[in-house]
């Protein structure tokens, strides 16, 4: 069983007797009947997009996937194409299908993302928890503000927008927690 809190972008559950993959997570929201926790959940079956409020205490049972590690080889237009790094396959997704994680790939990666099958046929992807991006722009760096309370707009190379402490400047490399997408640390070039 699958409990509200455990749900993340990629994961699978049955909600209504239908299987559902987590495509983005839209936020909480908190009122005199508790939390209640937003996504927007594609079906696996239909292929259909639709956005659900869960509350928190709802448990679910999980939905058998397969898996298999992959590298992303290129993209060409909505499509991600990733490659079996056993059989060599073209495995192609596309940018609806990955939801938020397509905004935290490129090709250029090192790194090996999981993509998930039901029945057979590719339905989303798992990536590492923390990746590097590079910021191609924002607003210039704040001197001696090293609290990283304040937070500034920040485009990364994948052309996503995310908030970064205001003492970070364009060019740098950044490490961003994927699973929503916040800040973590200045990367630690090797």
């Amino acid at each position: 069983m699958l409990t509200t809190n455990e749900i993340r972008v990629g994961t699978a559950f049955m909600f209504e007797g239908s299987p559902f993959i987590v495509q983005r997570m839209l936020g909480q929201k908190s009122g005199r009947a508790g939390i209640t926790v937003k996504l927007r959940v594609k079906n696996i079956v239909t292929g259909g997009t639709q956005d659900l409020g869960l509350d928190a205490g709802e448990k679910f049972d999980e939905v058998d996937l397969d898996e298999k590690k992959v590298k992303l080889s290129y993209v060409d237009g909505d499509d991600f194409h990733f490659m079996d790094q056993e059989t060599y396959d073209d495995i192609s997704l596309t940018k609806e299908d990955l939801g938020d994680n397509a905004g935290w790939i490129s090709p250029d990666d090192d790194y090996e993302v999981t993509i998930t099958f039901y029945e057979g046929k590719a339905v989303g992807v798992t990536l590492p928890i923390n990746v590097v991006r590079s910021i191609t722009y924002c607003e210039p760096g704040i001197k001696g503000d090293t609290s990283g309370k304040s937070l500034k707009p920040a485009t990364l190379d994948t052309g996503v927008e995310v908030r970064v402490p205001l003492f970070i400047d364009q060019g740098e490399r950044i490490v961003i927690d994927t699973r929503d997408g916040s800040f973590v640390e200045r990367a630690k070039d090797k």
